[in-house]
């Protein structure tokens, strides 16, 4: 599984997105916390609660 950290401009790390089965990536705040995923064959991203919040990979929005 690969994991992408995402970091804020004083390099504290804010998220990770990870590769999940079948392509799917996978959203966490910075203690772990699921906050959503997107999925490559609907192309489509859903927050924690699985409400879809937009088509195409939206992911880096989930993360603040």
């Amino acid at each position: 599984m690969r994991v992408q950290q995402i970091r804020d401009q004083k390099g504290r790390l804010v998220g990770t997105i990870s590769n999940g089965p079948n392509r799917q990536q996978n959203a966490r705040d910075a203690r772990g916390r699921f906050l959503g995923s997107y999925d490559p064959h609907t192309n489509v991203t859903r927050n924690a609660a699985g409400r879809a919040i937009g088509t195409g990979n939206s992911l880096a929005s989930l993360i603040r």
